[in-house]
C-alpha cells in the first residue's frame, strides 16, 4: 500500500471539485486492507472508500482516511453452453471491462458501455442505462467489512438491488468491494435494444454489415454513439454523469401530467407506477444549459450537471445549482427530483 497525507483529490473525482483529504491510502492488494484499517483506527480517522470518483460530490476538506482500491484482474471462473462466470477486480475500468467482455464473446453488459468509473463502484449504485441494470448480471459481490476487517460474499439477492440502489449504498463506509462476479451470456441472441433511440441505431449498424439480426456489438457501438452525441466527456468538461434519478410516479399523477403535457415520455413500471425522464422535466422547465454558474446543466443533455470552473468549484456550488433545479422543476410539474450522486461530508460520511 502507499500512504499519502494532505492528498489532492480534485483530479480523483470526475466533477473536478476541489478537495484535500487528510490521508489517502492506495491499496494494491487485498492484503493491504487490514493494515489500512488499523492505521485509520490508530489515528482516529473515519474511513471512506473512493473508487473512480464518478458518482460522488466531495467536500472542500476531507477529515478522513480515504481508501483508493487499485486491485486489477479479469478471469473466467466457469463456462457452460449458455453462460460464463467472470471475475473482475474492483480497480478495473468499467468501460474497458465491458469492451473486454464483448471481445471474448461474453454478452449482456453492452448497454452499459461508456459509463465512467470502476468495476468496484458498479454494484453500489446499481448502475443502469438503456433498459439494463448491472444487477441483471451480477452473480456475487466480494467485499471487506471495514468494521471487522473480514471478507464477505454477497449473492445477488443479498445485495438488495433496486433502482439505483443496493445494500452497499445503504451501508456507506462499511464495505470495500474488492471483486464482482458476473454471469454473462455466451450467445449473441440475447440483445436488449428496444429502449429509445437505441433500437433504430442498432438496426442501422447491423444493416451496414448486411445483417438482419442485431448483434451485441451493434448495441455497444450504438450506445457509445448516442452517449457521445449527448453526454460530455468528463476529461473535457467536468461532470459526474446523470445527476438526477428518473422519477417514478403514480399512474394517477402521470395521467394528470400527460393531460397537461402531451409530449411527456414514459416507461411503464407496473400497473400503478410510471417512470418519467428527469432530463425531459429539466429541459421543459427551461433549464437546459441553465443553473447557477459555475454549475450548469449540459446544453445537449439537461440531466447532466457540468462544472465550468474545474478544481476551483466546491460542493457548495453544486448545492446551489441542484436546489435551484429541484425547486424549479417541482414548481412547474409537482415532481420531486432526487439526486443520484453520493454526497460526502467533511468526516467522510454520506450526508
Amino acid at each position: 500500500m502507499k500512504l499519502h497525507h494532505d492528498y489532492d483529490l480534485s483530479h480523483a473525482n470526475t466533477m473536478a471539485l476541489t478537495c484535500t483529504a487528510h490521508t489517502a491510502i492506495e491499496l494494491f492488494d487485498t492484503a493491504d486492507i487490514t493494515p489500512a484499517i488499523t492505521y485509520a483506527k490508530l489515528n482516529s480517522l473515519p474511513l471512506l472508500v473512493l473508487s473512480g470518483g464518478s458518482n460522488v460530490i466531495l467536500p472542500n476538506k476531507l477529515k478522513a482516511c480515504v481508501l483508493l482500491p487499485r486491485f486489477n484482474g479479469i478471469h473466467t471462473i466457469s463456462k457452460s453452453d449458455t453462460h460464463v462466470l467472470i471475475s473482475a477486480k474492483a480497480g478495473e475500468n468499467w468501460h474497458e471491462f465491458v469492451q473486454t467482455c464483448l471481445d471474448n464473446g461474453w454478452y449482456g453488459l453492452e448497454n452499459l458501455a461508456l459509463i465512467p468509473g470502476l468495476v468496484g463502484a458498479c454494484p453500489v449504485q446499481n448502475i443502469g442505462a438503456y433498459g439494463v441494470q448491472v444487477s441483471d448480471f451480477i452473480e456475487k459481490v466480494i467485499a471487506y467489512d471495514l468494521t471487522t476487517g473480514t471478507q464477505c460474499e454477497f449473492k445477488n439477492a443479498k445485495c438488495q438491488f433496486t433502482y439505483r440502489h443496493s445494500l452497499f449504498k445503504d451501508n456507506p463506509n462499511r464495505y470495500l468491494i474488492s471483486e464482482v462476479i458476473f454471469k454473462l451470456h455466451t450467445s449473441s441472441d440475447h440483445v436488449q435494444s428496444n429502449y429509445g433511440d437505441l433500437a433504430a441505431l442498432s438496426l442501422k449498424l447491423a444493416h451496414q454489415d448486411n445483417r438482419k439480426t442485431i448483434h451485441p456489438k451493434d448495441v455497444f457501438n450504438a450506445v457509445i454513439a448516442i452517449r457521445q452525441s449527448k453526454l460530455p466527456d468528463p476529461k473535457v468538461l467536468a461532470n459526474c454523469g446523470s445527476f438526477f434519478q428518473n422519477p417514478i410516479i403514480s399512474m394517477a399523477q402521470f395521467t394528470s401530467l400527460k393531460t397537461q403535457h402531451a409530449s411527456l415520455p414514459s416507461y411503464l413500471i407496473d400497473d400503478n407506477n410510471v417512470k418519467i425522464p428527469a432530463g425531459w422535466l429539466i429541459d421543459m422547465a427551461g433549464l437546459k444549459g441553465g443553473g447557477i454558474f459555475p454549475i450548469l446543466t449540459h446544453r445537449l443533455q439537461a440531466l447532466v450537471l457540468t462544472n465550468h470552473t474545474p478544481h476551483i468549484a466546491t460542493a457548495n456550488d453544486i448545492q446551489k445549482s441542484q436546489d435551484f433545479i429541484i425547486d424549479t422543476v417541482h414548481d412547474k410539474f409537482g415532481v420531486q427530483l432526487v439526486r443520484e450522486p453520493v454526497w460526502i461530508d467533511e468526516q467522510g460520511y454520506h450526508a
